[in-house]
C-alpha cells in the first residue's frame, strides 16, 4: 500500500509542479510584453520615429547625378555664317565664309551632376519635421491607449476567471452536500420517512449543480485560453490564478477623479496633438506663398562630342514661385483652418465623453462597494445559520437533511460574497483605465 501511494506521488507530482500559478502582475507584465496589437502600436510609434529622422534630412543638400548615353542616329551639322566671330584687321571675317561643321554618328556620353541646397524652403522643411513630431507623439499615445486597454481585458479575464475558478470549488462543495443529502433522502424514502416529491427534489438539485459545474469549467477554459491569447502565448498553456485581494475602500472624490483622467487620458492628449498639429500644416500651406529659392552647383560634360566644351561648371541661384493660382491656394488654406475648428471641437467632445465615462465608472464602483457590503452581511448571516444549526443537530432537534441544505445555502452565499468581490475589483478596474491609469 505505501509503494502504490508513492507511486502516485512520483507520477502526479511533475503536474502539479508543472502547472503555472499566475498572479495579476505578471498578466498584465506579459501582456504589456507580447500581446500582439501592442506590439503592432508599438511598431507604429518607431515608424512615426524613421518618418522624423526621413523629414529632417530634406534640410540638407540635394544631389542628383544623371547619365546620358546617346547613340546619334542622324548627322548633325552645324553651320557658322562668314564673319559670325567678327572681323579683324589683317586677317577679315572670321571665318572668312561659310563653314559647315559635322558631328559624325558616334555614340556620345553626357554625365550631369547637380547640388541644391534650399534655402528659402528651410522653414516648410522645419514645420514638416514638426508634423512628423506631432505624429510620433500621436503614435505613442495611441500606444498608451492600447496598453490601458489591454491592462483593463486582463484584469477583466483575470478576475473572471478567479470567479469561475472559485465557482468550481464551491460547486464541488456543494455537489458532495447535494449527493450526501441525495443518500439521506433515498434512506429515508426507504424508511418511509420523506415523500418521493422530497427526493426528486434533491435528484433535481443535484443534477443542476453538475450542470452547473460543468458550464463553469467551460467558461474557466474559454477565459484561460482568452488570457493566454492576450498575454501572446500558445492557448493551450495550462495556469491556475492566484486569490483575489480583500476589498480596499476606494475615498477619492469624483471631482478629483475627473481631474485626473483629464490629465492623464491618452484620448485627450492626442485630440490636443491633433490640433497642434492641424496648425502646423496650416503654417506649412502659407509658407507656399514664398517663392522657393535655392543654391545651385551644376557640372555637366559632353564625350565624343568635339564640337562642344568638354566640361561646364556653374554656381548659382534656382526661383521658383507659382504666381497664379486662381485662388487654389487660398481656398487650401481655408480647408486647414476648418480643420483646426473640427480639431477644437473634438476637444471639447474629448472632455465631455472622459468625465462622462469617468462619472459613470465612479457610480459603479459605488455600487459595487454596497452590493459586497449585502453580499458580506449575507454571507455571515448563513454562517450564523449552520452554526445554529449544527448546535441543534447535536441535540436532535434537526435532521441531517436540513443541516446540509444549510451548509449548501452557506457555500451559494460565499460563492456570490466572491462574485461581490470580484464585480468590485472589475468596477475599480474600469474606473482607473477611466482615469488613464
Amino acid at each position: 500500500m505505501l509503494l502504490r501511494f508513492s507511486l502516485c506521488v512520483v507520477l502526479l507530482s511533475p503536474v502539479a509542479w508543472c502547472q503555472e500559478t499566475l498572479t495579476l502582475d505578471q498578466a498584465v507584465a506579459a501582456a504589456l510584453k507580447s500581446n500582439r496589437l501592442v506590439r503592432a502600436a508599438r511598431l507604429e510609434v518607431e515608424k512615426a520615429d524613421d518618418a522624423v529622422e526621413m523629414a529632417r534630412t530634406y534640410r540638407l543638400p540635394q544631389f542628383n547625378f544623371r547619365l546620358y548615353e546617346l547613340q546619334f542616329l542622324t548627322r548633325s551639322d552645324f553651320l557658322f555664317p562668314g564673319g559670325v566671330f567678327g572681323s579683324f584687321p589683317m586677317i577679315g571675317p572670321v571665318p572668312p565664309a561659310n563653314t559647315p561643321v559635322y558631328i559624325a554618328r558616334r555614340p556620345a556620353s553626357i554625365p550631369y551632376f547637380q547640388a541644391t541646397q534650399p534655402l528659402t524652403q528651410l522653414r516648410r522643411v522645419k514645420l514638416g519635421v514638426e508634423l512628423q513630431r506631432l505624429g510620433q507623439m500621436i503614435a505613442q499615445e495611441k500606444l498608451r491607449e492600447q496598453q490601458q486597454d489591454i491592462t483593463n481585458q486582463v484584469k477583466t479575464a483575470y478576475y473572471n476567471l478567479l470567479q469561475a475558478q472559485s465557482g468550481i470549488e464551491a460547486t464541488e462543495e456543494a455537489l458532495a452536500l447535494l449527493k450526501e443529502v441525495n443518500r439521506v433522502s433515498n434512506q429515508a424514502l426507504v424508511e418511509q420517512v420523506v415523500l418521493q416529491g422530497d427526493v426528486l427534489d434533491a435528484q433535481a438539485g443535484l443534477a443542476k449543480t453538475e450542470l452547473d459545474l460543468v458550464v463553469l469549467n467551460n467558461t474557466s477554459a474559454t477565459l484561460k485560453e482568452k488570457l493566454n491569447e492576450l498575454m501572446g502565448r500558445d492557448l493551450s498553456a495550462d495556469f491556475t490564478v492566484r486569490g483575489a485581494l480583500e476589498a480596499e475602500p476606494f475615498d477619492m472624490e469624483l471631482a478629483a477623479a475627473r481631474a485626473r483622467a483629464l490629465a492623464q487620458r491618452p484620448e485627450l492628449r492626442e485630440a490636443r496633438l491633433k490640433k497642434q498639429q492641424a496648425e502646423a500644416d496650416y503654417k506649412s500651406k502659407k509658407t507656399e506663398y514664398i517663392p522657393d529659392v535655392s543654391l545651385i552647383f551644376t557640372y555637366l560634360s559632353f564625350f565624343n562630342v568635339s564640337v562642344l566644351p568638354r566640361n561646364i561648371t556653374a554656381a548659382g541661384f534656382t526661383l521658383s514661385w507659382d504666381v497664379f493660382d486662381f485662388g487654389r491656394k487660398k481656398q487650401e488654406l481655408l480647408a486647414k483652418n476648418h480643420t483646426i475648428e473640427q480639431a477644437d471641437a473634438a476637444i471639447d467632445e474629448t472632455d465631455a465623453q472622459i468625465q462622462l465615462d469617468v462619472g459613470n465608472r465612479y457610480r459603479k464602483i459605488k455600487e459595487a462597494t454596497q452590493q459586497l457590503r449585502v453580499a458580506s452581511l449575507s454571507r455571515d448571516a448563513a454562517q450564523e445559520r449552520v452554526r445554529v444549526g449544527l448546535n441543534r443537530y447535536e441535540q436532535k432537534t434537526v435532521m441531517m437533511k436540513d443541516l446540509l441544505q444549510l451548509q449548501t445555502s452557506l457555500a451559494e452565499s460565499s460563492y456570490k460574497y466572491l462574485e461581490s468581490l470580484l464585480a468590485y475589483w472589475t468596477a475599480r478596474a474600469e474606473l482607473e483605465k477611466a482615469m488613464g491609469e
